[in-house]
C-alpha cells in the first residue's frame, strides 16, 4: 500500500475515491484509531486539516493512564528521545506542597511522562502510517456524504497550502464507517445533528512557555489556589493552576477554569494568567522576556459532552466525543483509549454481514460508557462542587495537611485505582463510582 511516508510529494488526487474507514483528524485520537484499524489489515484514509510538526494547546503532561495507552500502541518513550518522566504529582495550595507519588496499580506503569504536543502529535501520526494508514495532511474535511437513508458514507474534501489557503483541489472519498477525531468543535459531528450536551462540563485552558531551571522538574505540579498577590492578602483567580517542566529549557505554564465557576466567559483568561505567574518567584523565570510564544487557550470537552458516540456510520473518538476527564482536564489518555475500544468494534464489525454488522457497531457507545461513564458521572458531580469557590478553598485548606486523604483525592482525579479489589482507598472510590450516576442526576 503507497503512503505519504514513501511519497512525501504525491499529489493530493491520490487520496483514493474508497477506503474501509475514513479518518477525520490526526490528533491522538485519530492517529490511535488510525493505526489500530490498519494493523487489524484495513484500508485507512487518515485526513489532517494541518501539516506537521503542528502546536497544540495542552499542558503537554500524561499520567500512567496516557503511557499505558503508549505502550499499547507500541510508541517508544525512552527519554534519549525526548520524553521526560515524572514521579507524581505536588500540589500546593493552602500555604502547603505535598508531593505524591503515582499510585502503584497492577498493568499501568508507575510513571508519567511530559511530552510537547508538536512533537507527540507527529509521533502518533507517523505511526499511523508506518502500520499502513495513508496520511494526508493539509486536507481538510469539508462535509459528510450521506445516503438516502440519512447514512454517512464518506466524506468531501478540499487541500489547503501551507498557509491555510484554499488550492482548489477538492474530492470526496467513500468508506464503510467514518471516524470522527475533529476535535472540540467536530465539524463533522455539527453536520451530521450532533450537538453538544448542555449538561455536562466544559473547560477552558490557556497556556504558555517560559525558559525556566525548572525545566527538569520529574513531579507534574498542580496550583488548586491561584493568587495574584499574597495568598491571603489578594484577590483568589478563579480556576486551578499547572507548572509543567518540558525538559527542553522550558517550563509549561498554564491554568483552567471550569464552567461550574462563575468566572467562566466572564474573564479575560490570559490576563489571569499574566497575573498568577507575575506572583511567582523571580528566579524561576516566568517573566515576559522569558516568555516563548504567545498565550494560546482551548476548550476542554468533558464528560461526554458530545452524544451518541455511534450514529449512522459515524464513530466519535476523544475531543469529538467530549472524552477529557472533569476530575483534572487530561484528554490524551482518553483519547487513544476510546480510540483503542473504537477500532476493535470497528474492524471486528466489518467483517460481519448488514444487520450484525450494524448491531455490532453500535456496541461501541456501550463499550466507551462501561470503560468511563460511571467514572465520568462521578466527575460531574465533582465540577459543580468545585465550582463552588468556598468548596475548594475549604478542601484545600483541611485536605492538603492530611498526606492519607491527598492520596485518596490522587488516586480519584488520576483515575489510578482498582476497578475491583485493591485497598481500602480503592474501595471507597468503587463504591463512590457505583452510586455515581444517581449522583449525578440529582446534583
Amino acid at each position: 500500500m503507497s503512503t505519504l511516508t514513501e511519497q512525501p510529494d504525491a499529489p493530493v488526487h491520490d487520496v483514493p475515491a474508497e477506503a474501509d474507514v475514513v479518518v477525520v483528524g490526526a490528533g491522538p485520537a485519530g492517529s490511535t484509531a488510525a493505526a489500530y484499524l490498519a494493523r487489524a489489515g484495513l484500508h485507512v484514509v487518515l485526513l489532517e486539516k494541518t501539516a506537521f510538526p503542528r502546536e497544540k494547546v495542552c499542558g503537554d503532561g500524561l499520567t500512567p493512564r496516557g503511557v499505558k495507552e503508549l505502550v499499547a500502541l507500541g510508541v517508544p518513550h525512552e527519554e534519549s528521545d525526548g520524553w521526560i518522566r515524572n514521579k507524581g504529582l505536588r500540589i500546593v495550595g493552602g500555604g502547603q506542597r505535598l508531593e505524591l507519588p503515582w499510585p502503584e496499580l497492577t498493568g499501568v506503569p508507575s510513571y508519567g511522562l511530559v511530552r510537547p504536543r508538536a512533537d507527540l502529535d507527529e509521533v502518533l501520526a507517523r505511526t499511523a502510517q508506518q502500520d499502513g494508514a495513508q496520511l494526508f495532511e493539509q486536507t481538510s474535511v469539508t462535509g459528510p456524504v450521506l445516503d438516502g437513508a440519512g447514512r454517512i458514507t464518506g466524506v468531501t474534501w478540499a487541500r489547503h497550502d501551507a498557509k491555510g489557503r484554499k488550492t482548489g483541489l477538492t474530492g470526496t472519498v467513500r468508506a464503510r464507517v467514518v471516524v470522527a477525531a475533529d476535535g472540540n468543535s467536530s465539524r463533522l459531528s455539527l453536520a451530521m445533528g450532533l450537538l453538544k450536551r448542555d449538561d455536562r462540563p466544559l473547560g477552558v485552558a490557556v497556556r504558555t512557555y517560559y525558559t525556566s531551571p525548572r525545566t527538569h522538574d520529574d513531579y507534574l505540579e498542580s496550583w488548586l489556589e491561584l493568587w495574584d498577590g499574597p495568598p491571603g492578602q489578594s484577590s483568589l483567580l478563579p480556576g486551578y493552576g499547572w507548572v509543567f517542566g518540558v525538559g527542553d529549557g522550558t517550563s509549561n505554564v498554564g491554568l483552567g477554569i471550569l464552567s461550574s465557576s462563575s468566572a467562566f466567559g466572564n474573564v479575560d483568561y490570559k490576563e489571569l494568567l499574566q497575573r498568577w505567574v507575575a506572583t511567582m518567584p523571580e528566579d524561576w523565570g516566568f517573566s515576559p522576556e522569558n516568555q516563548q510564544g504567545g498565550i494560546k487557550g482551548a476548550a476542554l470537552p468533558m464528560g461526554f459532552n458530545r452524544t451518541p458516540h455511534y450514529t449512522r456510520g459515524l464513530v466519535l473518538v476523544g475531543d469529538a466525543g467530549g472524552m477529557v476527564n472533569p476530575f483534572n482536564g487530561e484528554g490524551i489518555a482518553y483519547a487513544m483509549a476510546s480510540s483503542r475500544i473504537a477500532a476493535g468494534v470497528v474492524a471486528g464489525a466489518l467483517g460481519l454481514p448488514g444487520h450484525e454488522r450494524e448491531r455490532a457497531l453500535e456496541g461501541y457507545a456501550a463499550a466507551v460508557d462501561a470503560e468511563m461513564g460511571s467514572y465520568y458521572a462521578l466527575g460531574r458531580v465533582f465540577v459543580k462542587l468545585i465550582g463552588n469557590p468556598w468548596v475548594m478553598q475549604t478542601a484545600t485548606r483541611y485536605g492538603l495537611p492530611r498526606p492519607l486523604l491527598m492520596q485518596f483525592v490522587l488516586k480519584l482525579l488520576a483515575n489510578l485505582y482498582a476497578d475491583t479489589g485493591g485497598t481500602s482507598v480503592d474501595k471507597v472510590i468503587q463504591q463512590m463510582e457505583r452510586l455515581s450516576p444517581v449522583a449525578a442526576r440529582i446534583a
